[in-house]
């Protein structure tokens, strides 16, 4: 028997979602203010109670709401009643808090190696010469046996490589210090914006999001990215094609099951996709493709169904529709579009519903047991049963507190990796120079002092020479004189 649970209905019939085919995918889309938050925690809550785990990224700070009970009131209780929903009671959902920056949740982590080279170019806006510039640092430094884990493992690899490019070029392409320098440039950005605190160890397990509680239910991972999504959007959306690429390699094959291993909801998607290169995206529509043999699901959120690329909308089997405005030829043809994209019903103007839904409505055409569409209906969304709105700050810290994963991220480790090793082959290489430098210096001290020495004992030499030659010549020079005067004497005296 298949697992079911109900989205929402009308006055005459209700929709429920098929667990099975769950990892089909799906898409929430609607204008601002029209209910898709509220769409988004349904979804995710009933996952919970079935047991499947779920992640989702909280882009307002609304979603936290999903680990408190939520409180009746007249309109929820309207809502039931149109609906006519049974058993309906309000409760909390076993939830596990992150952040990037570690203050309203679990830290978020991953390495720079995980990335790889061709996320991190996206991530840094590279253009082609840059990038390929990128993809011979990554494979150098896996040929030198080099970790790149964090942002200054990352710089020192790319400096070592400028200093070295004349050697490196020959098995590497040419590498231009001017590009280097412009990949510098971006590090430095991307780490003002926060990125340092992504890129280190210990690195996210992704067994922590794929968790049930004691009672058997999906425990709900909520990634709070307010602050994240304003300062760098760009690496909010590489951490979640990096988080499915790694699913996707990770898990192994299951087949047809009754119910996903995880379903994973990412708010905002059109960043995902926004300036991206043709490479990224054709990247994510594999792995959207592929992932729903290991057992994961998909859910996009935003504004627009155009937002996400044809080849990837068309793998969405599950559609929630809220509310298009149409005040221009462009909104017009936007809505005729997506009015397209549904299963006909001949009892519905999907295009004119489109523009007349009100809040907490929404066209919805899910997949049946036999994985085939249903035709499109109009319907309220059920209401939650949990909070609609964000925790205060004490009650999230408490449930942090409670957390099994309590300390496990909490203590960065900064083990060796390319930075301390070409760091330490730089000292080792200025000392080895500093030595030679000496040794050479003594060398040649030494030859200078022994020449100094050999010209002074020469030098010494000749002068005692020169004094006894001299002193010889005086004597040869008195005694041959005294023998010329003596001669003359006889000479003259006639002797």
């Amino acid at each position: 028997m298949s697992i079911n649970f109900l989205i929402g209905g009308n006055e005459t019939s209700q929709v429920h979602f098929s667990a099975k085919t769950a990892n089909r995918h799906g898409m929430i889309a609607g204008a601002t203010g029209t209910g898709k938050t509220v769409t988004l925690q349904i979804l995710a809550e009933n996952f919970s109670q079935i047991g499947v785990p779920v992640f989702l990224a909280d882009v307002k700070g609304d979603l936290s709401g999903l680990a408190a009970s939520g409180t009746m009131n007249d309109k929820i209780q309207s809502r039931i009643d149109t609906i006519k929903i049974n058993n309906y009671s309000n409760r909390a959902n076993p939830t596990l808090f992150w952040d990037l920056f570690a203050r309203q949740g679990h830290p978020v982590h991953t390495t720079i190696s995980e990335m790889g080279p061709l996320l991190l170019s996206s991530l840094l806006e590279l253009n082609e010469v840059q990038s390929g510039i990128l993809y011979s640092a990554f494979a150098i430094a896996d040929d030198n046996g080099l970790l790149l884990l964090d942002l200054k493992d990352l710089r020192s690899m790319l400096s070592w490589v400028g200093k070295n490019a004349k050697t490196l070029s020959m098995d590497y392409g040419n590498i231009s210090g001017s590009s280097i320098g412009a990949i510098q440039r971006r590090l430095m950005v991307l780490e003002q914006q926060g990125a340092e605190h992504l890129f280190a160890e210990p690195a996210l397990k992704l067994d922590d999001l794929m968790i049930t509680d004691f009672s058997g239910q999906g425990v709900i991972s909520i990634l709070d990215v307010t602050e994240l999504i304003t300062q760098s959007p760009r690496v909010y959306a590489s951490f979640l094609i990096w988080l499915l690429a790694e699913l996707y390699e990770q898990l192994p094959e299951v087949g047809d099951a009754e119910k996903p291993k995880l379903v994973l909801f990412f708010d905002e998607a059109h960043l995902l996709f926004d300036r991206a290169p043709r490479s990224l995206v054709d990247k994510i529509e594999q792995v959207v493709r592929l992932i729903r043999s290991k057992g994961v699901g998909i859910y996009f959120i935003s504004q627009s169904p155009l937002d996400i690329p044809e080849d990837i909308m068309g793998q969405l089997g599950t559609k929630i529709q809220h509310a298009l405005r149409a005040f221009t030829p462009k909104d017009k043809k936007t809505v005729k579009m997506v009015a397209e994209t549904f299963r006909e019903n001949p009892g519905l103007d999907t295009k004119k519903a489109i523009t007349e839904l009100k809040t907490g409505e929404a066209l919805v055409s899910v997949l049946d047991d036999n994985g085939a569409p249903t035709p499109v209906e109009r319907i309220l969304i059920s209401p939650p049963a949990s909070r609609i709105g964000p925790l205060d700050d004490a009650e999230r810290q408490a449930i942090i507190k409670r957390s099994p994963l309590k300390g496990r991220y909490d203590e960065l480790i900064d083990r060796q990796s390319a930075y301390e090793i070409l760091k330490q082959r730089a000292e080792q290489k200025q000392l080895s120079e500093e030595a030679q430098e000496k040794l050479e210096a003594d060398a040649k001290a030494a030859k200078k002092q022994a020449q100094s020495s050999s010209k002074k004992r020469s030098s010494n030499r000749m002068s005692y020479t020169e004094s006894i030659t001299k002193s010889v010549l005086r004597s040869v020079g008195s005694s041959l004189g005294r023998q010329i005067v003596r001669g003359i004497m006889k000479t003259l005296l006639g002797k």
